[in-house]
């Protein structure tokens, strides 16, 4: 059964534990966070004793089936805290896992711990047969969109709530990272009391912790967010990342964005084109007023500008690669 992880709580609460939890996801901080209410649930309902495994090289899968079936001198009750750091246990790993699903212990609770799993580990047949037999709990990132709905929950819990402008300012310095925005919050239920925290408050407490990936500059590009595009590039040259790639992540947003164009100018299915271009999620709402924005001709021109800063980056063209792709990004932003 699939939860997600606002709903696990209510979840546990019940009293009454599943044999199976399987955790995964590339949000670090809500799966350990859904892991560790795991582990208080099991405590609480008296699972006294805790045998902790994780799947690395030399690890022998029998190990999970003995750990099953293995009575102990101190507990009636295990809780198995299995990890697979890779989330991909290979041809034995699966043959064992389904093998647990099939007998699972009643006495015991395997807590299954795994990173992002791709459509063909979530479609296997070991995950199928936990997910048949346990309680899912999927742990996405959480996409700036969502961030202001995150922190505001988060803050509630500590009966404090932020002024509009005092929103903007933390979602932009917490921005891809999670666990950083949990410890802004905290500090923050240290600092202040309840009630509601404007921009004063809010600039005098929270440091600059955002972290960026490439990826994210395409939401910035689509947006039409200027002064977004900047802070992102800035951090990405703080936190020391490779032009080249910044270069290419912008490059494949333009090239799609030129193809979904020209596309879409033909008639040709929307949802096709995405599919084709790999345009997913929240992109596609913001795609067609980004399409309206931007003209085929300065796509192409933008094309012919990343081609001079790939030259740059190589060592044969004059120029500093950084400005150069805050140009880049810059031509295709709202006129103002």
């Amino acid at each position: 059964m699939p939860i997600r992880p606002a709903d696990l709580a209510s979840h546990l609460a019940g009293g009454k534990l599943s044999p199976i939890y399987v955790i995964h996801g590339e949000e670090a901080l809500l799966a350990l966070e859904a892991a560790q209410m795991v582990r208080d649930a099991a405590r609480a309902a008296g699972i006294a004793e805790r045998e902790v495994l994780t799947v690395e090289p030399g690890f022998k899968w029998a190990e999970l089936a003995a750990a099953g079936q293995a009575i102990s001198l101190f507990a009636e009750q295990k809780l198995i805290d299995l990890r697979v750091p890779s989330g991909k246990p290979g041809t034995e790993g699966g043959d064992a896992l389904q093998q647990y699903a099939a007998n699972a212990p009643s006495e015991n609770v395997l807590l299954l711990q795994l990173p992002k799993l791709d459509k063909p580990q979530l479609q296997s047949k070991w995950f199928t047969a936990l997910e048949a037999k346990g309680t899912v709990v999927a742990c996405p990132a959480v996409s700036r969109n969502e961030l202001p709905g995150w922190i505001s929950g988060r803050l509630a819990s500590q009966q404090q709530r932020l002024s509009s402008d005092a929103m903007e300012y933390l979602v932009a310095r917490v921005e891809g990272n999670l666990l950083a925005a949990k410890q802004e919050i905290d500090k923050l239920a240290l600092l202040h009391p309840a009630g509601e925290l404007d921009l004063a408050a809010l600039q005098a407490a929270v440091a600059n912790v955002a972290r960026y990936d490439v990826w994210g500059l395409g939401e910035a590009l689509i947006a039409g967010e200027p002064s977004r595009l900047a802070r992102m590039l800035d951090g990405l040259r703080g936190e020391g990342e490779a032009p080249h790639l910044v270069l290419w992540a912008m490059a494949d947003e333009i090239r799609a964005l030129l193809r979904v164009g020209l596309g879409r100018s033909q008639g040709l299915n929307l949802q096709q084109l995405y599919r084709e271009n790999r345009v997913w999620g929240d992109k596609q709402k913001r795609y067609p007023a980004a399409l309206d924005r931007l003209k085929a001709s300065q796509l192409k021109a933008a094309l012919g500008h990343a081609a001079q800063i790939d030259r740059i980056v190589k060592g044969v063209g004059q120029g500093d690669a950084w400005e150069e792709l805050l140009k880049l990004g810059l031509r295709l932003m709202p006129a103002r």
